[in-house]
């Protein structure tokens, strides 16, 4: 079963985002996510056992909806730092190599996520097939992936991440989150895979 990640910094740690927005993020619905994965896991092992596959479809949906919900908040709140982590060397040169600059980079990465149609997740992650780093814009987390893709870093563009504080204003928000990322386990999270 899925275990809540404890973070590693207070909700009132970050200047961009307030410790109730911070708050119910992590205890309501990345706490939903990761309960309801684990009543999915639950629910199938009970089909399993009583032969009953009518409802299959349906669970193996809410399992993709759930994990990935759970998995992708996990990767949020462990790409954010209150306490500045620079980007290291070897992805600077990766993202170099893959964008043209760090720069470019970033406009492309807030350019994506700012045009995400509703809610949703901007996602710069490691194609181990083509070797290149690729951004993406996910709306619906459980079914716009490449599989072979592995997120690096994933900022959360749901609502419940910003409108608190930001109300429309998500440029502003995602400006303002990249102040905060944590370099250190992107370029982790790189390094495991590269």
């Amino acid at each position: 079963m899925m275990e809540m990640i404890t973070l590693p910094y207070k909700y009132n740690d970050f200047s961009f985002i307030s410790e109730e927005t911070m708050k119910n993020h992590y205890e309501i619905l990345y706490k939903g996510y990761v309960n309801n994965y684990n009543r999915a896991f639950l629910d199938l092992r009970k089909a399993r056992e009583e032969n009953d596959y009518i409802n299959i479809k349906a669970l193996e949906k809410n399992l993709a909806f759930q994990g990935a919900g759970a998995v992708l908040h996990q990767l949020f709140f462990e790409n954010i730092s209150p306490i500045k982590k620079p980007i290291d060397q070897i992805l600077t040169n990766k993202i170099n190599e893959d964008f043209g600059s760090f720069e470019a980079f970033k406009n492309q990465f807030i350019n994506n996520i700012t045009n995400i149609e509703g809610s949703g997740w901007g996602i710069l992650g490691y194609s181990k097939m083509l070797d290149k780093l690729i951004i993406l814009q996910v709306e619906k987390h459980q079914d716009q992936t490449i599989w072979d893709f592995v997120p690096l870093l994933v900022i959360d563009i749901w609502e419940h991440a910003y409108y608190l504080d930001y109300k429309t204003k998500k440029k502003e928000y995602i400006n303002d989150i990249f102040n905060y990322i944590n370099w250190a386990i992107v370029k982790e999270r790189y390094k495991n895979e590269g």
